[in-house]
């Protein structure tokens, strides 16, 4: 670091001061101007964001809003890949590496509810929390699945309009806020992530669609994880082009620094140049990335060998159109169950719904492919029918209660009680409704004779 930089003193200097600690607005639930006037503690601007924030609160993560998923919990220079993508095409969507949620709700923020955005998690625990994740956010057209990134390709070829690998690294931006990334830390193991990142790049490649693009991002500065693996990829892959290449360092932005190269699918690969040094689509021509990349021949991070196969946009690789949808089962009696409990809470929810043999229930977003692999949520949640009867789902209640007609609007302090499990009192009538602090919703209850049953899940209580 002391060669690469022209300032290494300040960047040093950086690392005595405390972590950087930031949220993101969720903007399907909230305005950032309507949060920064109502929020419950100060606030300032992250550069470059439309949505984030900093925040000096102790622990933000146990307020009332943070539970009703008006706000993700971000540290502010990864808030700038998502800002990124901002102007990219996003009817189809792939976040490749997801957990634990980050870049996927501010994917779906940006996207508003439209098209299809599909959160990839190789870890089934991690794939878990992001699932809880975005399920808090209130996201209804995310499809949550566990693989690993050569079962997707193989299902989505050319498939995606946008591509996210926000792959695994070495951390070099994590060593304040997470101290035990600083021993784990390894030139070894430098290299063993740059050659995961190349085999991770190689199957997210074939998963973009012409015209599509590829987002790449790590939270380490290390070279040959960032210019070099994008470099060496451009050399791999004459169909894709570089618009956009941005480096974040601790000393520079405020934040734990970030990296992060947004490139474009034109179309079929070529040939590989012959040699390695063609400079026609080397970063070092254009005065981007190192001086010393240290490419080499042969197989590894940095190696060129020919494009694999179905890699581009033509012959031997299947059209979108071929792929088909997600295979709905309609249940007549359960479908009736639900429209009963929609009708009775007021709940303003539309669409084909499926019913698992196990009885679960989903709102299956418009357009949804088959995704041929494991499934942990697919849109919304709705709930689960017994045979006779129907239970609502948490998801439900997140994703559509803010705009109940049975709505309990509570105070921050009866918030946090039935976020405690606490039963409350009412005047409604006998039924179901929707919790809610102030008027975003925090879960279901159920009315019976002037209290309320609470119906939020155990495990997302808050520890009395």
């Amino acid at each position: 670091m002391k060669e690469r930089l022209g300032d290494f003193p300040a960047f040093l200097a950086s690392y005595e001061e405390p972590p950087k600690k930031g949220l993101r607005v969720n903007t399907l639930k909230i305005s950032p101007e309507e949060f920064v006037r109502r929020s419950p503690f100060p606030l300032s601007p992250v550069e470059g964001t439309s949505c984030g924030f900093y925040v000096s609160e102790e622990k933000p993560g146990a307020d009332v809003w943070h539970f009703a998923g008006l706000y993700y919990l971000q540290e502010p220079s990864a808030m700038t890949v998502g800002e990124t993508a901002k102007d990219c095409p996003k009817n189809r969507v792939l976040d490749l590496c997801a957990a634990p949620g980050g870049k996927t709700t501010h994917l779906a923020a940006e996207m508003g509810g439209e098209g299809i955005l599909i959160a990839n998690e190789i870890d089934p625990a991690r794939a878990r929390a992001l699932s809880q994740n975005v399920e808090r956010m209130g996201i209804t057209n995310c499809a949550v699945t566990c693989a690993p990134p050569e079962k997707l390709a193989e299902q989505f070829p050319a498939y995606f309009d946008l591509v996210l690998v926000d792959a695994p690294c070495s951390g070099e931006g994590m060593f304040k806020k997470e101290p035990n990334a600083i021993p784990e830390w390894s030139e070894e193991n430098v290299a063993r992530c740059a050659l995961r990142q190349r085999e991770i790049l190689e199957e997210a490649a074939k998963t973009v669609s012409s015209g599509g693009r590829l987002l790449y991002s790590t939270c380490t500065f290390a070279e040959e994880e960032d210019e070099w693996q994008i470099e060496a990829f451009l050399c791999r892959h004459s169909e894709f082009t570089l618009l956009r290449l941005n480096k974040l360092y601790p000393h520079e932005f405020c934040g734990e620094g970030h990296f992060c190269a947004l490139l474009e699918k034109k179309g079929i690969a070529s040939p590989p140049p012959a040699e390695r040094g063609d400079a026609s689509s080397c970063l070092l021509t254009s005065g981007v990335g190192s001086s010393s990349c240290p490419f080499a021949v042969g197989e590894g991070a940095f190696s060129c060998p020919p494009p694999a196969s179905g890699g581009g946009v033509g012959e031997g690789v299947r059209p979108r159109s071929s792929i088909k949808p997600y295979p709905v089962r309609r249940n007549a009696l359960a479908n009736r169950a639900f429209s009963s409990f929609r009708e009775e809470v007021g709940l303003p929810v539309e669409g084909e719904i499926t019913t698992l043999p196990d009885g679960r229930m989903y709102l299956v977003p418009a357009g949804m492919p088959d995704v041929g692999v494991r499934l942990l949520r697919l849109g919304v949640e709705l709930g689960e029918w017994d045979g006779k009867l129907f239970k609502p789902a948490h998801a439900l209640a997140m994703a559509f209660g803010g705009k109940a007609k049975r709505k309990l609007s509570l105070s921050r302090e009866e918030s946090e009680k039935y976020l405690r499990g606490e039963t409350l009192q009412t005047s409604l009538a006998n039924g179901w409704c929707v919790v809610c602090a102030e008027e975003f919703p925090l879960g279901f209850g159920k009315c019976v004779n002037g209290s309320v049953k609470n119906h939020l899940p155990k495990g997302l209580r808050k520890i009395k």
